[in-house]
């Protein structure tokens, strides 16, 4: 297995269990307990987790990931979703664009189009910032450390100062009993001024999202008008969205 496959396994295991054992996981993965040990110790010297003696302890349980661990995630799918997303804008769209690493992958899709662009960290706000045809405006307000994604009342006034054509939402959780849901409490009500903002509101996600609840409700899945996931989102948890009147778009 790849480092970066194993790292998403380790992952994907520490948002489900509280601890995890070097043994349980170096049998998952197929690794030896040395290679586990040292992607553990790596792990722990980025804030995912506590090495304890013979495994580690969950900091992910209802939180997300450090930002730089995500972004080597599932690189491919997210490119294949940015490609979708961008063909949903026309030339000369007013676009709020949400923090999160696949919202990244937009935001440089976006970068060579004719738009007006509202980024809301200062990671897409970088990659659209050198772009001729890009008019690019910054929200304001106070940024996170490590995610950069920008919070607090000045974020919030100015996008409820604004009315644009479309809103692109980053995803913790989805699904249409819960919503759009988010980790990351600061972040709500700067994500729910984003879609009052909004004519139209795309979320964007990879289908394991489906399966994930944050602490932070967002809005209902009636609120947003497209989803842009993959093959990875369960039929049936698309049906149900579709049922609810969102088009679903599947990569």
């Amino acid at each position: 297995m790849e480092s970066s496959e194993r790292t998403s396994a380790i992952i994907e295991r520490l948002r489900r269990a509280e601890r995890v054992t070097v043994a349980e996981l170096a049998e998952a993965t197929g690794s030896s307990e040395m290679t586990i040990r040292r992607d553990l110790d790596q792990l722990a010297e980025q804030g995912v987790l506590r090495r304890v003696r013979g495994g580690a302890v969950s900091f992910l349980r209802g939180h997300s990931a450090p930002f730089p661990l995500r972004e080597r995630d599932e690189t491919g799918t997210k490119k294949q979703l940015a490609a979708a997303v961008e063909e949903l804008i026309a030339d000369c769209e007013s676009v709020i664009i949400d923090s999160g690493t696949t919202t990244l992958e937009v935001a440089r899709r976006l970068a060579h189009r004719r738009i007006t662009a509202i980024p809301l960290d200062l990671h897409a706000a970088n990659a659209l910032s050198n772009a001729p045809q890009v008019d690019l405006l910054m929200p304001g307000g106070r940024t996170k450390p490590g995610e950069l994604s920008f919070t607090g009342h000045l974020t919030e006034m100015s996008l409820r100062a604004l009315r644009v054509d479309t809103t692109i939402l980053g995803v913790c959780g989805l699904s249409a009993t819960h919503g759009l849901t988010a980790h990351d409490l600061e972040e709500v009500p700067v994500k729910q001024a984003a879609v009052a903002a909004a004519q139209r509101v795309v979320a964007v996600c990879h289908g394991a999202k489906f399966a994930r609840t944050g602490l932070g409700f967002v809005c209902p899945i009636t609120d947003i008008d497209v989803i842009v996931t993959d093959r990875a989102a369960p039929a049936d948890a698309r049906a149900e969205l579709a049922a609810a009147g969102v088009e679903v778009r599947v990569v």
